[in-house]
């Protein structure tokens, strides 16, 4: 019996078609699928469906059966590479739907790698430029990653060539011209592919001497500021210890004493007068006046030769003075 009665047989068929095999005794061994189910494919966000693809290809294209296309191998080996959500996605897919190899790879990729992801890593590609501080090794690495990510992002070698160096910072640019022996871009696509492809060799040398170079920066830099830490405590101890300010006394020129000569209680300010302290006879000029003042520190004393004559001739004179005995000639 087929089947029975009443039991529904449509919507059961698988999805793939495998066309009519002629070759006598065709079979695919256990190691061969279990070679296959070593690394499956889930459907995860994380998976890229176009690197599962590539690995399977790898593994059928070492398959050789007479009279037996390769593509009818993948479509019969396809389904057992599968598991969880993608598994599940081939199970649903309409009976008698997939009839070539081209057929389940569209399928499968549209479904785990739409059209609106390929635009975005497309649009990233386009858009490729060097980062700050991002080396030129490092910068060629990632944008073979993005082309790896979207291998059917259609862009050919001279695009690439094209894209990766107006990406790149003018340093970076002017370096290329340099290997080229000219424009980079004038050189054939597969001579630009080996100029970009030397340069980012030489980046673990490079980023040694870097390294090497920044150490010494720091060092420097470092013992630089130990010395100006060590300048601002000396200097900080110095003001903290240093000796105070000595204020400045007066001191009266005619007596002696703790006061200013206008201060004296021994003189008057318009009279002449015998100092009290010293008996010393004194003619005390007004404050607008200058007089036997005490000199600025630091300055030698100014002799005042007419005033000083005038004073020692009236001292000499007291005595005639004071006997009121003038006599003329």
């Amino acid at each position: 019996m087929d089947g029975l009665p009443g039991q529904p047989t449509e919507g059961y068929g698988e999805a793939i078609v495998l066309p009519e095999i002629n070759a006598d005794h065709f079979e695919i061994k256990t190691n061969l699928l279990q070679l296959v189910q070593a690394n499956p494919f889930y459907g995860r966000e994380s998976e890229n469906p176009h690197a599962h693809i590539n690995s399977f290809k790898r593994i059928t294209s070492t398959l050789r059966f007479r009279n037996v296309p390769n593509d009818v191998i993948k479509l019969m080996m396809f389904p057992y590479s599968l598991e969880g959500a993608a598994k599940t996605w081939y199970e649903k897919e309409p009976p008698n739907s997939i009839l070539t190899w081209e057929d389940l790879v569209t399928k499968f990729v549209n479904q785990f790698f739409p059209p609106s992801k390929t635009t975005h890593l497309k649009n990233e590609i386009s858009r490729f430029t060097q980062k700050f501080e991002e080396t030129f090794s490092e910068a060629w690495e990632r944008f073979k990653e993005l082309l790896r990510a979207c291998p059917h992002h259609g862009f050919t070698e001279l695009t690439q060539v094209d894209t990766f160096y107006n990406g790149l910072n003018e340093n970076e640019q002017d370096s290329l011209n340099a290997a080229a022996g000219g424009n980079l871009l004038s050189k054939t696509t597969r001579e630009a592919l080996n100029i970009i492809e030397n340069k980012s060799k030489v980046r673990y040398s490079r980023n040694r001497s870097n390294v090497s170079t920044c150490s010494k920066t720091d060092e420097r830099i470092d013992k630089l500021a130990d010395q100006l830490l060590t300048l601002v405590e000396i200097v900080s101890k110095k003001v903290v210890t240093s000796a105070p300010v000595k204020v400045v006394e007066e001191t009266c020129v005619t007596c002696g004493g703790a006061h200013s000569l206008y201060n004296c209680p021994a003189t008057d300010n318009n009279q002449a007068s015998v100092c009290a302290t010293t008996g010393t006879y004194n003619q005390v000029n007004p404050p607008n006046r200058v007089s036997n003042q005490m000199a600025s520190p630091g300055f030698a004393p100014m002799q005042n030769n007419g005033q000083n004559r005038f004073n020692q001739n009236q001292v000499q004179g007291n005595n005639f003075n004071r006997g009121n005995n003038f006599h003329g000639n």
